[in-house]
């Protein structure tokens, strides 16, 4: 059994320690058709490492290559440093958690989880221990003798879970695990796979088209689009700095408001001038793309510094929590703005729509994407 090396999650591997997962110039074609294209990646052990993009990126195909059941075009897969790239997936130390959880309904929760240490001959011994500890890692202790059929979707997930996890595998691959469970319990299953990712210590690489859940589950976000990554980073980065237009949409929800870079400014079409200071590498004359979050735009209490507009406010949505204003900057560019609603909001202070509204941000908030 090859031993799990534990490091601080996200850090950088170096020729002492290898990398859990490597991916070097991975390619999958079909034909003339690239589902995964020239792909470099390194995961560090003990990482809880996201792929995520839209339907048809590419991250489940990268994933099936890491496991073993789909073979590249080009390239190679490193598990620890070997070179694993011809190997079936039986002759790799991972495990994988499919969406469909893929349980054995006529066994109970102990034998589920107990399956694949019996195939290996392990000692009865030590898979009473092994699975013991499991089941009340993944808080199934009260359920092993049920059968999967009576458990909730949030239990057979961690049924699942816990059958992978009990063969201490190197890597743990999951493919959207959580994308069958309602809302509410997504976000609970959320916070407890992360919380036994921690305590096991097991490499997980986690594909997912949901950016919340790997913003919040990821030490490092690899997102991907047709068949390429775009940007890889942790949740922050990819978040505050996106490396371009489509993960600055992607990730969450951004203004992008077209324009023209000119000394200093962004002109927009039939709009206003907004001031973005000198941006290294962007010359006057450019098309860009001027990028800032809805959360990060300010109705009031401007502090010096700050870039300043005007609009015109189209509508007001109440979410509870926040309320969403959207101003039209200039004919047919909408932006978002989200304010919290803290305890000191009243709802007489909102506006209704028509009214000319100002707004600002700070520099450091906006992004100016070429």
């Amino acid at each position: 059994m090859t031993p799990v090396t534990t490091v601080t999650p996200g850090t950088p591997t170096d020729s002492a320690s290898p990398a859990a997962v490597r991916l070097d110039g991975i390619s999958k074609s079909y034909g003339d058709y690239y589902a995964v294209h020239d792909i470099d990646l390194d995961i560090a052990p003990g990482e809880f490492f996201s792929l995520l993009g839209p339907s048809g990126c590419g991250k489940t195909t990268s994933l099936r290559m890491i496991g073993g059941f789909t073979d590249p075009t080009d390239g190679s897969v490193l598990l620890g440093g070997e070179d694993v790239t011809g190997l079936p997936p039986d002759k790799r130390n991972v495990n994988t958690v499919f969406q469909s959880y893929a349980l054995f309904d006529h066994l109970s929760v102990t034998d589920n989880v107990s399956f694949g240490l019996k195939r290996k001959g392990t000692p009865r011994a030590e898979i009473r221990e092994r699975v013991g500890t499991m089941l009340e890692r993944c808080q199934l202790d009260d359920l092993a003798d049920r059968k999967p059929r009576t458990l909730s979707g949030g239990q057979r997930q961690r049924v699942a879970l816990a059958r992978a996890l009990v063969n201490r595998p190197q890597v743990l691959l999951l493919d959207e695990p959580l994308a069958a469970l309602d809302l509410k319990l997504r976000r609970r299953m959320q916070v407890e796979l992360k919380q036994i990712q921690r305590e096991v210590g097991i490499t997980f690489v986690f594909v997912t088209h949901d950016q919340d859940e790997a913003l919040t589950m990821s030490d490092r976000v690899a997102v991907m689009n047709e068949g390429r990554v775009e940007q890889c980073g942790t949740p922050e980065d990819v978040y505050e700095h996106p490396a371009n237009r489509f993960v600055a949409s992607f990730m969450g929800t951004s203004n992008l408001v077209p324009g023209t870079y000119r000394d200093g400014t962004v002109v927009i079409a039939e709009g206003p001038s907004l001031p973005v200071g000198t941006r290294p590498g962007i010359t006057d004359g450019t098309r860009v793309s001027l990028s800032i979050r809805p959360e990060k735009i300010w109705l009031s209490d401007f502090e010096p510094g700050m870039a300043l507009a005007t609009g015109v406010l189209r509508e007001t949505v109440y979410s509870g929590a926040t309320t969403t204003y959207l101003i039209e900057l200039a004919p047919g560019i909408i932006l978002s703005v989200l304010e919290q609603n803290t305890a000191r909001s009243r709802m007489e202070d909102r506006w209704s729509g028509g009214e000319r509204v100002e707004f600002g941000w700070k520099p450091e908030h906006c992004l100016v994407l070429d």
